[in-house]
């Protein structure tokens, strides 16, 4: 049985594993410009898995097959949250993106749940993405690029994959090796799509220390902050706790990316935030 104690240090933990990701995420979208989202994420990733390999020196060799398979597995949802995540904020604004994304851990938390007017709360949470996704963006009456909404919801998909599969991972390999390791393999996974960007990459060595910046902040601080948080809580808990992205993101888009939003695009992205408080309300 755990103690209430360690449940509130992982909720701390997802807090600030909120404010880094979102506040790396800030500083790669002008990198991307230059980049790419493929190469930006792939590089981060490769970044964060060289820092992170070099710290915990994980004993590959021991892993049983069933291990090295969930990491594999591990690996393969952070490339696909990561690279449609990057490629969603290249065409649409950075609180939206994570507006849309988080119907991932959305459903995931209510499809464990019991109760039905939890799929309810869904509903609520997909009919304000829609107004997201449908409705006009800033003053010009313009709408958001469809493809960035829709990369969004393909990131949606793998971010409930992530949470499953860390949760899996965190349960059967000790320490922080296996995710040294699955941000290697995800970094892999994205280099055939980023492969057209590396000329670009090798006449720009300026923007090594902005990418090395992005993995600290986007992957090495948070990632590492999750797995010690989903020793700790439940998926479904966990998941419905990452709630708050969608505020951070805003906040961030706002401050540094001067990314305003309509009242519309607000008042949708609090109907996500309801839906999941709402969701979490009786769980342990």
């Amino acid at each position: 049985m755990r103690r209430p104690g360690s449940q509130s240090i992982a909720v701390t933990m997802l807090l600030g594993s909120c404010v880094s990701l979102q506040f790396g995420a800030a500083v790669a979208i002008p990198v991307m410009t230059q980049l790419g989202p493929w190469l930006t994420t792939a590089t981060r990733l490769l970044f964060a898995s060289l820092i992170l390999l070099a710290i915990t020196r994980p004993s590959v060799r021991g892993w049983s097959a069933t291990q090295l398979r969930g990491v594999a597995l591990y690996g393969l949802s952070l490339a696909g949250m990561n690279g449609f995540f990057y490629a969603s904020i290249n065409r649409i604004p950075l609180g939206i993106a994570v507006t849309i994304e988080f119907l991932g851990p959305l459903v995931l938390a209510a499809s464990l749940s019991r109760r039905w007017r939890d799929l309810g709360w869904v509903g609520v949470a997909a009919a304000a993405v829609a107004v997201l996704g449908l409705g006009s963006h800033g003053s010009d009456g313009s709408r958001l690029d469809p493809l960035g909404v829709v990369f969004a919801l393909a990131s949606a998909v793998f971010w409930a994959l992530y949470i499953l599969a860390g949760k899996r991972v965190a349960a059967s390999v000790g320490g922080q090796g296996p995710l040294a390791v699955g941000m290697g393999i995800g970094a892999l996974c994205l280099l055939p799509f980023a492969f057209t960007s590396l000329p670009t990459f090798a006449a720009r060595t300026d923007l090594l220390l902005p990418m090395l910046a992005v993995a600290v902040l986007s992957s090495v601080v948070p990632y590492s902050l999750e797995l010690r948080a989903l020793r700790v809580l439940p998926a479904r808990i966990f998941g419905v706790l990452l709630s708050l992205e969608p505020v951070v993101a805003g906040i961030f888009g706002w401050l540094l990316l001067h990314q305003n939003l309509t009242p519309v695009q607000i008042a949708a992205m609090l109907a996500v935030l309801l839906a999941s408080v709402a969701t979490t309300r009786g769980s342990a």
